[in-house]
Order: C-alpha cells, then sequence, then structure tokens
C-alpha cells in the first residue's frame, strides 16, 4: 500500500514546529506512559491505525536521570524497529538525542521489558523498513513530507 503524503501548509508547518505544539507533546506523552503503566498495557498501547505502542526509556544524556517516552514501534523477532519522526517536527525528539548518546535502552510492550542496544539503521536497512513501517502506521509518509531533515529509523537488538 503506497500513501501520497498530505502536505501541510506554511501556517500548518508553523504550527507544528511551535514551542505549543512541543509542550503538547510533551504532556500528552506523559500522560500515555502513565496510563500504559498504570494499565500494564491495557490501555495506552494502540494509536491511530491500530499501530502499536510501546514505553521506551533511555539515559538522559545531560541529567543522567531515565527518560521514558512512547512510541511507536514494528517488532521483528527480538528486533524493535523505532521512527525518531516527531510527528515531522524539524527536530529529532530528546529520546533520540539520548540513545545517541547511550544506547543501552529498555523498551516495554504489553509483552515485557527487553533490554536493548539501539543504533541507526544504515541506508539499506532505510530502503528495506520504510515500506514495512509504512504499512505499519500509514501517516509516517507525510511525517516525511513535513519536513526537510532525514528522519532517524533506529534498529533495537538484544543487549
Amino acid at each position: 500500500m503506497t500513501n501520497t503524503p498530505r502536505p501541510l501548509s506554511p501556517r500548518q508547518i508553523k504550527n507544528l514546529n511551535s514551542p505549543f505544539a512541543g509542550i503538547a507533546i510533551k504532556w500528552m506523552s506523559k500522560a500515555n506512559t502513565w496510563i500504559f503503566k498504570k494499565t500494564n498495557g491495557r490501555f495506552g498501547d494502540k494509536f491511530l491505525h491500530g499501530a502499536e505502542v510501546g514505553i521506551l526509556t533511555t539515559t538522559g544524556r545531560k541529567s543522567g536521570q531515565l527518560r521514558e517516552s512512547p512510541l511507536l514501534f514494528l517488532q521483528e523477532g527480538q528486533r524493535i524497529v523505532l521512527v525518531a519522526s516527531q510527528g515531522g517536527r524539524a527536530t529529532d525528539p530528546m529520546w533520540y538525542l539520548n540513545l545517541k548518546a547511550n544506547p543501552a535502552i529498555s523498551f516495554r510492550t504489553k509483552k515485557g521489558v527487553f533490554p536493548l542496544v539501539a543504533r541507526e539503521a544504515t541506508d539499506a536497512e532505510r530502503d528495506e523498513y520504510w515500506p514495512k513501517l509504512d504499512e505499519m502506521y500509514p501517516d509516517f509518509p507525510n511525517y516525511r513530507s513535513y519536513t526537510e531533515r532525514k528522519i532517524p529509523i533506529i534498529i533495537c537488538d538484544p543487549a
């Protein structure tokens, strides 16, 4: 299934990248993480189009504190694949910057918590995974069209 991106107007792009949108994303993420953890994934485990949500735990690159982020994920065996899209915003998400600094992470799904090591996908892996990720979550092509940055795909394998 191929998805034709829905373009945003310059004003919509400006709003997407506004401080208000960043604050809204932060608080929605906190609420999603809280409900996921409180219900052991019975709630907060799905996003639009039925895409699965898990909780990524990274170590803050400045604070050294554990940071949690609810993220869509693709699971292939013991491998977890993540996308640092941040809805197509112009900047990389903080969780991505944290795992670049310290790739030892954990990822929680309804099935358990998995210690993993994260790395950025190679160009060949990006070519392999984008069609799978787009099928999993049809808004990813839109997100790619909203930004000029190369949205990172993160490969997480068992530690």
